[in-house]
């Protein structure tokens, strides 16, 4: 008659973290599940999801995730496994490593890019994103 729901790990249900505007944070930022960051970040940044980062938001610090939408501001290298969006007023001052990328005319990119399938792999005993360079 009832049926029990099976228990998921709290990687299945990491939900989304948001950093709001006006807030800033000193330190390394590290999760399972998606990121939205709308301030300002004083370090890197790692997800094994997505990192979305705002128009108004400033990173001064590495990313590294599966995919990446930037609309914002990253000083510091981005190594994505999967998809790099770089989108309307995205300034990028940093080396870029990631296995594909969009980029809209209006981006600003300062660094080296390096992409393809091999570019970037997964940390044994972290499971997210490095550069094969590293």
């Amino acid at each position: 008659m009832f049926t029990s729901k099976s228990k998921s790990s709290p990687e299945e249900n990491a939900g989304c973290s948001i950093i709001a505007q006006g807030t800033i944070i000193t330190g390394d930022i590290e999760s399972n599940g998606d990121i939205r960051l709308d301030g300002l970040i004083k370090g890197n940044i790692r997800s094994k999801a997505r990192i979305i980062i705002g128009a108004n938001a400033l990173v001064e610090g590495n990313v590294h995730s599966k995919d990446a939408d930037i609309f914002g501001h990253v000083k510091g290298n981005l190594n994505i496994a999967e998809l790099l969006q770089l989108k309307n007023l995205a300034i990028i001052d940093g080396d870029i490593n990631t296995g594909k990328l969009q980029m809209e005319h209006t981006v600003s990119f300062n660094g080296q890019c390096k992409m393809g399938a091999n570019v970037v792999e997964l940390n044994s005993s972290t499971g997210l994103p490095v550069a094969v360079n590293e």
